[in-house]
């Protein structure tokens, strides 16, 4: 299986017309598509043939497999990235939907009203679940933090939040601390991100878990692995609504996959912490299958947007849907619902 970014350079133009052709029928009809049915298709300009070729070539590239023997090809996870990054035609929101986002997300509202509002409209208009975390409207900031050795493998957090709040909790390590360790570790930590906002914090640490711990010192794993811990415990005001879970009863989709989606809609955790990796971003953020990270998520797929208010990013909204959504669509109704729902957070009357 090749690289992403390779992908383009090694499919052939007349290979990538028919790939985008069969991920457009696919997603349509949500059916395998054989090689007959592609070569009738209008700008499929060759024979069954030609087009068995191209399946089995780009079989080999990882884009396509195919269900059971004779049902036609499907586009695997790869494939869907290669078609919503390389091929895929985005079309505007037609005026009608702009016009109902635009309405039912009046300025007046208050702002619980508008998340719940957005909420429920992006269910309605995707037919998919709608997410949106709620506005950070008070900030929490990290002052200082503490590390105090317990027994049985624990320590007591120490945090200081803001000007004055304290917050305590007891943390579960997989091995004992030294106090001289611990004192090190929240030196490290203060210097690092004291004065950051806590969802700041967790984002940047989530990142530094994930980067090559050869290159890191002892000091700097120590500090990472108990900060990890002591950060996901904080209640940083994170929460959101989601509205239309119901829809994706009507898709084809596992019941199991369906049911441990459902507890993480109630859990909150998992999904929160997705995101949480969506806020510093700019724009669309796509995650398909198994790219989110989250197993619960591997037969789904989630695109999200942040919003703004005050010209700062305050939340981020989107919806979780199966991997065989018109992104088409999608894309747009999730991008322009972000920017209506800032513009009304930041009306001031």
């Amino acid at each position: 299986m090749i690289g992403q970014r390779r992908v383009e350079e090694v499919v052939g133009e007349r290979a990538q017309h028919v790939f985008k052709v069969l991920v457009e029928r696919y997603l349509s009809d949500g059916a395998p598509v054989a090689s007959k049915t592609l070569a009738t298709q209008p700008g499929v300009d060759v024979s069954s043939a030609t087009v068995r070729n191209i399946m089995v070539e780009l079989e080999s590239r990882g884009l396509v497999s195919s269900p059971h023997t004779s049902a036609g090809r499907v586009p695997t996870t790869q494939g869907l990235r290669f078609f919503v990054d390389s091929l895929l035609s985005v079309q505007p929101l037609d005026p009608e939907g702009l016009r109902k986002l635009t309405d039912e997300l009046n300025p007046d509202m208050s702002p619980t009203e508008l998340i719940e509002a957005a909420s429920g409209l992006l269910a309605e208009v995707t037919r998919m679940a709608g997410l949106v975390t709620l506005p950070r409207s008070v900030q929490v900031a990290l002052r200082q933090v503490e590390f105090l050795p317990l027994t049985a493998n624990r320590v007591l957090v120490i945090l200081v939040v803001n000007e004055r709040e304290v917050q305590n909790r007891v943390i579960h390590t997989e091995r004992e601390y030294t106090e001289s360790e611990l004192l090190q570790a929240a030196n490290f930590i203060n210097r690092e991100y004291g004065g950051q906002t806590l969802y700041r914090v967790r984002l940047e640490l989530l990142e530094s878990m994930q980067a090559d711990k050869d290159r890191m010192d002892v000091m700097m794993q120590t500090a990472l692995d108990i900060a990890s811990k002591a950060f996901d415990l904080v209640d940083d005001g994170g929460d959101y609504v989601v509205a239309g879970e119901s829809n994706l009863i009507e898709t084809p989709s596992d019941s199991e996959a369906l049911r441990h989606l459902f507890e993480a809609f109630s859990r909150k955790r998992d999904i929160l912490h997705l995101l949480d990796r969506c806020l510093s971003s700019d724009g669309i953020q796509l995650f398909i299958g198994d790219e989110s990270g989250y197993e619960v998520l591997d037969d789904y797929s989630v695109v999200t947007a942040p919003y703004r208010v005050g010209g700062q990013v305050a939340g981020v909204l989107g919806v979780v849907g199966p991997t065989r959504m018109a992104y088409q669509n999608v894309i747009p109704i999730v991008d322009v619902t972000a920017r209506i729902l800032g513009a009304a957070l930041d009306y001031d009357g």
